[in-house]
């Protein structure tokens, strides 16, 4: 960790300060969120299709606010997002502990949402501007914090809520206040460049600066592309937890297993992140790098398909082995694919959008794996619910296995055919001398 840490130093003091901040984002969230629905069931006594409105309420706003957001950022600069955002989380995460009526916790939900569709795409264009050449290993290092954030953030969580849950909130709230202050007193403004002006003088209108992305045809195929990544990342939390409730049971066993994957997932990540990252960008080009990161999620899933083959103890250390082992086996190889791939991926967004409209880019793709993910994820509990049905126990595993294998070939095409390399940028006219 000091290593990480003295490596962050050499970067820019606004790229330190956006790293920080991300961990802190994260350590505010992850205390929160993941106790929400237990607060909302079981404190205020809501009904289970309630619970799921409060929380689909922030999912949504969050997905579908992100372009909105990038453009935001690109028109208004990166620093009044960022801030804006923090600050709406803060209302939100307050207004979270201390109501009880449907109307205001609808609003809150939607707020922590918005908070964080505002404050994403201007992060990241904002730490891609100010690391320059030096992306791929500023954004290596970002996923560090940004793990070591949702590592921690649980375990605080918990100790807050065992003694009330509306101190984990005016605690979460508290963080992100905090924050804002030290984003108003501290990060430089940063406006993002290359925006285009029309003939009259007058800044491009949204709506074309969106026809001239949605016409980026490159950008759009690599964005569904990388959509199985995310869907394939996020069976740490939805399908891998299910497994190993189903094999090892919802008592203490099952809860020890769980947590066992996330601290794997958690410590890989932030113990090996910039040597995988240093290892790939020394030996291969950006779209090698993705497809073997989309290729090692894919086969993240080949030790739960084998454990299929395996008869299902009645008990005893068998039992617990099987249910234990696969699926951390599983979880660690989706954290090395996600290393590999995550800072080829955020740079090559960058590359994709010839440095132009940099966050509005990245709220769009926020936006089309946001999709992407909601849309996996049906599907997945579908074939996990058709598995269970028809005794088939090897179906979703070879589901995902196969989204896997079929995004890094449609990855590996893209390289193969240049589609991944930047645009060539219009030529900029000559201003006229005097």
């Amino acid at each position: 960790m000091k290593g990480t840490l003295a490596h962050v130093r050499t970067y820019e003091r606004s790229v330190q300060l956006l790293m920080a901040n991300q961990f802190t984002i994260n350590l505010g969230f992850y205390m929160l969120m993941p106790y929400l629905a237990a607060h909302l069931s079981g404190t205020l006594g809501l009904a289970g299709w309630i619970v799921g409105l409060v929380l689909g309420v922030r999912n949504f706003s969050q997905q579908g606010m992100f372009l909105v957001g990038g453009t935001l950022a690109d028109r208004f600069g990166y620093k009044p997002l960022i801030v804006a955002g923090c600050i709406l989380r803060t209302l939100g995460f307050v207004t979270l502990g201390l109501v009880d009526s449907l109307p205001a916790l609808l609003a809150a939900s939607a707020a922590t949402g918005l908070a964080g569709a505002l404050f994403n795409p201007a992060v990241r264009a904002y730490l891609a501007a100010d690391a320059g050449d030096r992306r791929v290993e500023a954004f290596a290092l970002f996923n560090i914090f940004y793990q070591a954030g949702i590592l921690l953030g649980p375990l605080v969580g918990m100790v807050l809520t065992g003694v009330d849950f509306r101190i984990t909130c005016l605690v979460s709230a508290g963080i992100f206040a905090v924050l804002s202050v030290v984003q108003i007193r501290s990060l430089p403004p940063r406006r993002a460049d290359g925006t285009k002006e029309a003939k009259s003088g007058e800044r491009e209108s949204v709506l074309s600066q969106w026809r001239g992305i949605l016409a980026n045809r490159p950008f759009l195929l690599f964005s569904a592309a990388m959509i199985g990544s995310y869907v394939l990342s996020f069976q740490v939390y939805l399908a891998l937890p299910l497994e190993v409730r189903r094999l090892g049971g919802q008592g203490s066993f099952g809860t020890a297993a769980v947590a066992l994957l996330f601290a794997a997932s958690g410590l890989s990540t932030i113990l090996f992140q910039t040597k995988v990252t240093a290892w790939f960008k020394a030996r291969m080009e950006p779209g090698r790098a993705l497809t073997w990161g989309l290729l090692a999620m894919g086969l993240a899933f080949v030790p739960l398909l084998g454990a299929t083959a395996v008869p299902v103890p009645d008990g005893g250390v068998g039992l617990w082995l099987l249910a234990a082992v696969p699926p951390t086996l599983a979880a660690l190889l989706l954290a090395l694919g996600t290393m590999i791939a995550y800072p080829f991926e955020m740079d090559t967004i960058v590359r994709l959008s010839a440095d132009r409209l940099v966050a509005t880019h990245y709220g769009l793709y926020n936006t089309i794996c946001g999709v992407g993910i909601t849309l996996g994820n049906l599907l997945t509990g579908a074939a996990l619910d058709a598995a269970r049905a028809a005794g088939m126990s090897a179906l979703p595993w070879i589901a995902l296995l196969t989204v896997g294998l079929a995004c890094a070939a449609a990855l590996f095409g893209l390289h193969r055919t240049g589609r991944l390399a930047p645009p060539v940028r219009e030529a900029q006219p000559e201003s006229a001398t005097a």
